[in-house]
């Protein structure tokens, strides 16, 4: 697949969304501009999965964005979601791809050059790599890469590559100019009183 990554790819993780819920973000990031919106949440069962991916990728589906869903391919696939997000204990790709229509995008994240080299090799639509700088969404974050890092992932795969961990306002134009095509955002997206606004000026740092 052909597949164009906005610059902003936004992450609902939701042990993040307060004070508002999945839905209320979702509705604030959408009418700012973003168009890629992942949902992780690794608490939730399948069930409850379910019912949010649904409510989250109508919303998104009706202005004509992508909705990813993170781990869980076989809820993806029920609940309709534009593709699936892996990590590096999911799923193996080449089973993902089995069970997804061919239509629907994977993507999965890498933490090394070797890691990177590997993922190049798969069938996938997109490479996340990171973190870039030191992170809060994650307990046990792997090593920072830094963007000597993100630069040598550049020199090694021409496949769409997603920069993430530690992205801020601050930071996105130079991650962008270091080689990312796009940029996940979690904390200083959620965290923001008003994440909408929060989406807003990212996306006026980085473009669509």
């Amino acid at each position: 697949m052909d597949f164009h990554i906005p610059r902003l790819y936004a992450i609902l993780d939701a042990a993040q969304v307060t004070p508002y819920s999945l839905t209320q973000v979702t509705e604030m990031l959408l009418e700012s501009g973003v168009r890629l919106i992942q949902y992780r949440d690794k608490l939730a069962n399948a069930r409850q999965l379910f019912t949010a991916s649904q409510e989250i990728g109508e919303r998104v589906r009706k202005v004509g964005g992508i909705f990813i869903l993170n781990d869980r391919v076989d809820v993806a696939r029920a609940a309709g979601a534009d593709g699936v997000h892996l990590g590096q204990d999911d799923l193996p790709v080449r089973m993902a791809r089995r069970i997804l229509p061919s239509d629907k995008l994977i993507g999965i994240s890498t933490h090394s050059p070797d890691q990177v080299r590997k993922a190049d090799q798969e069938p996938i639509d997109y490479i996340a790599f990171g973190p870039i700088f030191a992170t809060r969404s994650k307990e046990r974050p792997d090593p920072e890469v830094g963007l000597a890092g993100l630069r040598e992932a550049r020199k090694i795969t021409r496949k769409p590559l997603v920069a993430i961990g530690g992205i801020t306002l601050e930071n996105a134009g130079d991650v962008i100019a270091n080689g990312a095509d796009s940029v996940a955002v979690i904390h200083a997206l959620l965290a923001a009183p008003d994440p909408g606004e929060r989406a807003r000026q990212f996306l006026g740092v980085l473009g669509k």
